[in-house]
């Protein structure tokens, strides 16, 4: 028995597997690309059938496509949305062509699916082309760009959600530790008391920004080409499909989509996907730099900062028993290097474009698509493997505030900066505590002093001015 069908393209004859929805460009380009040995993208392939039903829908309402076809084609496509057929998407990512590959996998599987519906046999296209029926009024330059977009923002839905947690997550740690009192740093050094509390409402705060400043930024990728067939003119392209198209993908997929002002600048120039990275790259840097807090907090313990405790999550050595490593800040570090990095192709596809088109998009399209998952995935653990999970050192930090010099800053509106000064050399040659000090010279008033060293009142603004005024 023969395994394989011929098909034939613009190159010549080929053989295709006789049962593969799939025909003989996919085929082509799998040949082409085998770049990242992974397949397309489960939300690329949800895209490319959303745009396509959502053709197909407004394609026959211009009345350009027969009611057969059109049903045929919708039920291809929601057989795919439904999780079918993806392993018939067999094209790599990472792709030359600006994403013909992966637009004819999708014309092709949906064609023969179609025709099979329809009572044909697969590769025959005799009732379902590929290209006439399935791409009608389409070019890739829209489509693929246009599939891409709404396979981020259905992903971004996920990402955005995990940051909402894991701020949440370091709001309840806030309120846990606002009482909390420990000695705040600057440059790794001792500077003056802040509660633990201030210090994680801190992250809270910075983590909302990154909600704000991705939601921002996902806005303008809701702009789509659709319409704009190969560079932005329209050709080929129906004008009540024109005017339809992107309403009808906006109705399917859910989403506040809008056809690109300029349709021209729309096809060749992808600032929106390097603005939507950049600020992911933003999150990443920022959930990084929250993760190297946490590890310097948690640091010894017994012989370094030892703050807080970092739930204990796995063995930390093979050689040195007891030891526990804080893995979860260490993997989300990594994380944030990797999208930092491709914060950086992208940029670079984004430039690299000419003319009337970009033709690095697929590029583009695999690493935003990693940089989400992999930040959705490491807010994730980071919120249920650590943060949740945080305790106290309660009377270390305490000890550390008594027998810190920081304190000394709050008595330089009464003293002075220089004998402020002088009060913390010897206090640090000598070992006696700053309180201990001002008492022995009689610098201030025993009153005064309980007053101004207050070290809860110094972890808020007002409390100098104010006895400076009633002094």
């Amino acid at each position: 028995m023969n395994n394989f069908r011929i098909e034939k393209d613009i190159i010549g004859d080929k053989e295709v597997p006789i049962n593969a929805y799939y025909g003989v460009q996919t085929l082509r380009g799998k040949e082409n690309f085998t770049i990242s040995y992974q397949t397309l993208h489960k939300a690329m392939i949800d895209g490319l059938a959303i745009v396509k039903k959502a053709c197909a829908i407004t394609n026959y309402n211009a009345g350009l496509l027969e009611g057969d076809k059109k049903d045929a084609i919708v039920q291809a496509c929601e057989e795919i949305l439904k999780g079918n057929f993806y392993d018939q998407f067999i094209s790599d990512p990472i792709q030359g062509g600006a994403g013909t590959t992966a637009n004819m996998n999708a014309n092709e599987v949906i064609a023969n699916r179609a025709t099979e519906i329809l009572g044909g046999k697969l590769g025959s296209y005799e009732f379902v082309h590929p290209n006439d029926h399935v791409n009608m009024g389409q070019s890739t330059n829209d489509v693929y760009p246009t599939a891409g977009k709404l396979g981020a923002l259905m992903l971004l839905a996920n990402l955005i959600e995990q940051i909402e947690k894991l701020k949440k997550s370091m709001e309840n740690k806030a309120e846990e530790f606002k009482s909390v009192l420990k000695m705040g740093r600057t440059q790794l050094q001792d500077a003056v008391p802040i509660t633990l509390g201030q210090e994680f409402k801190s992250y809270a705060s910075v983590l909302n920004r990154d909600i704000n400043r991705i939601k921002n930024a996902s806005n303008n990728i809701k702009y789509i080409n659709m319409g704009a067939s190969a560079i932005g003119t329209g050709i080929n392209v129906d004008t009540d499909y024109f005017k339809n198209i992107v309403p009808e993908i906006a109705k399917l997929s859910n989403l506040d989509l809008k056809q690109s002002l300029d349709l021209i600048d729309g096809t060749s120039n992808q600032d929106s996907i390097a603005e939507l990275s950049s600020a992911i790259k933003v999150l990443a840097i920022n959930v990084s730099k929250i993760s190297n807090d946490l590890r310097l907090m948690s640091s010894g313990p017994k012989t370094l900062i030892g703050d807080i405790n970092l739930p204990p999550r796995q063995n930390g050595s093979s050689i040195m028993p007891g030891k526990v490593n804080p893995v979860i800040p260490e993997v989300v570090n990594q994380i944030a290097f990797r999208v930092i990095g491709n914060d950086m192709t992208i940029s670079m596809a984004a430039e690299g474009g000419q003319l009337q088109l970009n033709a690095f998009e697929p590029v583009m399209f695999y690493s935003l698509y990693q940089s989400i998952e992999m930040m959705t995935r490491g807010l994730k653990t980071l919120r249920i493997n650590c943060v949740d999970g945080i305790t106290a050192n309660t009377l270390k930090l305490k000890d550390d505030v008594d027998k810190s010099i920081g304190i000394v800053t709050a008595l330089v509106p009464h003293i002075g900066y220089t004998k402020a000064t002088e009060i913390a050399k010897e206090s640090l040659r000598t070992g006696k505590s700053i309180r201990s000090l001002v008492e022995e010279k009689n610098l201030l008033p025993k009153s005064s002093i309980d007053e101004i060293l207050d070290t809860n009142a110094m972890t808020k603004p007002g409390i100098a001015a104010e006895y400076l005024i009633r002094k």
